[in-house]
């Protein structure tokens, strides 16, 4: 009897193991961006800005990796998930280029606090895989606009989109170029932002001192 119940127990092991063995575990992936470049030196008066965190449909930040089959049909990968929300992984990004453009004199994640001039708010609109007509894609969409915090005026608004091939049909090549992907898209966004007349505002703190506002 003590001979049987050993090798039921070896057997059982056996199974357990080989169940064990073929446990699957998600992969993480992050999105990469150049760094961004140092502001030029700093001149004359500038206003500061802050970034709210972006907001998106909820399907993008389920964590798990996005694909289409179709114009209709919306999938989630099991096993390949973000290590990063990408809104989180956004706003922290515009930050880093509002900084480095040198037309501000701060830039920094909004806090709810009042300290700064303007206020930029997003929408990460599209981060997703497209399978359907023959090639495998990627798409990322952008939008976004700047209010000036005292006034409530919105004084820049504009949206980006980009839509690219992957070469290799692996997830890491799709998230290798959502990354590429999402770079461009934000350029555009700041070439917009470089063009409007934001960084001619005049700081709350010089308004307050008594210097005018630009009509």
């Amino acid at each position: 009897m003590r001979k049987r119940l050993t090798v039921t127990l070896v057997i059982i092991s056996m199974a357990l193991s080989g169940c064990m063995g073929k446990v699957k575990y998600p992969t993480y992936y992050t999105l990469h961006l150049a760094p961004a470049v140092d502001p030029p030196p700093a001149g004359g008066t500038r206003p500061s800005v802050a970034v709210r965190q972006f907001r998106s449909p909820a399907y993008v930040r389920q964590g798990a990796i996005v694909y289409r089959a179709s114009p209709e049909k919306v999938g989630f990968y099991d096993y390949h998930r973000w290590a990063v929300d990408p809104r989180d992984f956004l706003t922290n990004a515009m930050v880093d280029r509002l900084r480095a453009s040198g037309r501000f004199a701060e830039a920094k994640v909004y806090d709810g606090r009042s300290d700064v001039d303007l206020v930029l708010s997003g929408h990460l609109e599209k981060l997703e895989e497209v399978d359907y007509d023959g090639a495998v894609r990627v798409e990322v969409a952008l939008s976004a606009q700047m209010t000036e915090l005292r006034s409530g005026k919105t004084v820049w608004a504009d949206g980006a989109s980009e839509v690219s091939e992957v070469d290799k049909r692996n997830v890491p090549a799709v998230v290798a170029e959502m990354s590429h992907a999402m770079d461009r898209a934000i350029q555009k966004l700041m070439t917009s932002l470089d063009a409007s007349n934001t960084a001619s505002l005049v700081p709350h703190s010089e308004v307050a001192n008594g210097a005018s506002a630009p009509q």
